[in-house]
Order: C-alpha cells, then sequence, then structure tokens
C-alpha cells in the first residue's frame, strides 16, 4: 500500500561515547526523523511509503536520498532546494534514560516547505497519509503545508493518521502546542498518543479518559502508548483494552520506540487488521527498536518480524 508521510528527515550524528554532548569528540553518522523512521519501518514490512519534504543540495541532503531508495521509499515527492540547507541533529549516549538531542534545523530546506508545494504534489495511487506534531511545530509554513495535504488527503477519502509525538522545544508556548495538535488530530481516523502526551493534550489522567476525549471529537482509533505497560487500544462503538509490553532482552536506546510502534500500528491497520492486532505489532516494532542504538537501522522485515514474535522476545 502507497503511504504518504510528510515530515522533515535530517543528518544524525550520534555519540560513540557517553557525557555531554560537547566534549564528545565521535560521532557515528546516520538519519533521523520521526517520518523517516516510520517510513522505513513500513517499507520494511512490504509497503509502499512515499515521502515528502524538501532538502537542500548539500552532503546531508544527499545522504538522505541515498537512504530513501536504500531502504525502498519513494522520493518521487522530495524536493531539493537550490541554496538552501539540509537539517541535523546531535544525539547524545547514555546508560540510562532519553539521551541529550541537540537541533538544527531552524531555516532549513524542509521548513520552507509551503502550500503551493503541497498543491503540485502527485497524489494519485496514495491510500493512505501519516502526519506528525513535530513538522508543524517547525515553522508557520510547515504547519499551513501540513494542513493543506490533511485537506487534500481528506477530499481523497485518505484515511489520515497523526502522533502527537510532542517536541516543546520547538513550539514558541505550550498553548499554542495544545491548540494547534488538537485541532490537527480532529481530522485523523487512528491518533497514537503516549501517556503523558496524551494526558497534556486532554487534561484526561487515564489512557481511558484520553481515547474517549479523541473519540468525542470524532477519531476512530486511539491507540495510546503506556511504554513497559504495552499500549491501550480503543476503537469509537467497538472493543477497547490492553496490549501487554512485548519483552526485551536489553534496552539499548529508547529513540525511536515510538516511530518503530508507530509503523506496527499503520502496516497492521493498512492490512485490514483490528485495532486489537495493529497495538500488538506496534508494541513488538517498538520493542525491537528499543533493542537497538540507531533510531531506526534495527527495524525488521516481514520475515524478520515473524522469528521474532515467535521467540517472544524482542
Amino acid at each position: 500500500m502507497k503511504i504518504v508521510l510528510l515530515g522533515e528527515p535530517m543528518g544524525l550524528f550520534m555519540a560513540d561515547e557517553a557525557g555531554e554532548l560537547s566534549g564528545v569528540k565521535k560521532f557515528t553518522a546516520s538519519i533521523a526523523g520521526a517520518e523517516y523512521n516510520v517510513a522505513v519501518g513500513l517499507a520494511r514490512l512490504g509497503h509502499q511509503p512515499v515521502y515528502c519534504t524538501r532538502l537542500g543540495f548539500d552532503p546531508l541532503g544527499e545522504k538522505i536520498l541515498a537512504g530513501l531508495r536504500e531502504n525502498g521509499i519513494s522520493t518521487d515527492l522530495v524536493t531539493q532546494a537550490e541554496g538552501e540547507v539540509t537539517g541535523l541533529m546531535l544525539k547524545g549516549f547514555t546508560h540510562a534514560g532519553d539521551p541529550d538531542i541537540a537541533y538544527y534545523r531552524k531555516g532549513s530546506a524542509a521548513s520552507r516547505i509551503s502550500t503551493h508545494d503541497i498543491d503540485k504534489l502527485d497524489l494519485y495511487g496514495c491510500e493512505r497519509l501519516h502526519v506528525t506534531g513535530i513538522f508543524p511545530a517547525v515553522s508557520d509554513s510547515a504547519l499551513a503545508a501540513v494542513k493543506r495535504l490533511i485537506s487534500r488527503a481528506a477530499a481523497l477519502d485518505m484515511p489520515i493518521s497523526f502522533d502527537p509525538n510532542l517536541r516543546p522545544q520547538l513550539w514558541e508556548s505550550e498553548k499554542k502546542m495544545i491548540s494547534t495538535l488538537n485541532a490537527l488530530a480532529e481530522g485523523a481516523e487512528t491518533v497514537l498518543p503516549g501517556i503523558g502526551e496524551g494526558k497534556l493534550l486532554t487534561g484526561e489522567d487515564s489512557p481511558e479518559g484520553i481515547a474517549q476525549w479523541y473519540h468525542s471529537r470524532g477519531v476512530k482509533n486511539v491507540v495510546v502508548k503506556l511504554g513497559t505497560d504495552g499500549a491501550y487500544f480503543s476503537e469509537k462503538g467497538g472493543k477497547s483494552g490492553i496490549s501487554p509490553a512485548f519483552p526485551v532482552k536489553e534496552v539499548v536506546d529508547t529513540v525511536g520506540a515510538g516511530d518503530g510502534f508507530a509503523a506496527g500500528v499503520l502496516s497492521a491497520l493498512a492490512e485490514g487488521e483490528t485495532l486489537e492486532e495493529a497495538a500488538f505489532r506496534g508494541n513488538v516494532m517498538g520493542a525491537v527498536q528499543v533493542a537497538h542504538k540507531s533510531d531506526n537501522e534495527g527495524l525488521p522485515t516481514r520475515e524478520q518480524l515473524g522469528h521474532i514474535i515467535l521467540s517472544g522476545t524482542a
């Protein structure tokens, strides 16, 4: 299935040693970006992700284009802009908790995307759209572009999935972040908040309350990520419950877990699986991702996923 993703892929430099980022001397280069990670996961499971973004004519832009092609992600909706730069991020290394992150993306080629760019897109044959709450925070024009693409997808009856993926440091205020992302969520068929994100966005204290809050605003499917407790799934007017977390032998890096989870859920829904089955696959994919250092390189193929499920641990 052809699934459109809109976002900003960035050059990623991962610290090879623990400590403050300012003191790190060695980094490993890779590619980052929530939507990119989801696209990699979908491609490895046999789907046809189509990535919509803008890149610079620079080494990082070329690296990202190569990464997209190597992972079987369509570049048909990628634009390279002369004289503009591709964003990048640094990621620290830690033995416990979440690593330090530093972004360098202000004024990047992707942040300069416009509604005009969206209007030019050929969406023929595309069947689903996935967006996150990160790209709308990058710039006013990026937010306008996200809204326009959601509008175009809705007009084509494409199911839309939305992962809030909160990045408070990218927003001018918490109030604007909450109001903007809640407005975007109302146009989605499926919303995938983490439990902390859901509490902040809805004011509800439980996964059940969070799900009902979204259902009351027209969202059909809600899957609330609960970390080590798994995920709570709820279909409006249908089944709800807890999908237990999938066991992990060793947690190596928590970054990208939510993106692996999203790829699992979206791929299952695209294949006609139930929301409960989608939540289970999301848990497995998230577990696999935290067992690897990179944001996306550990995501499994369809065959690997089957073996992991049979083994009972990631």
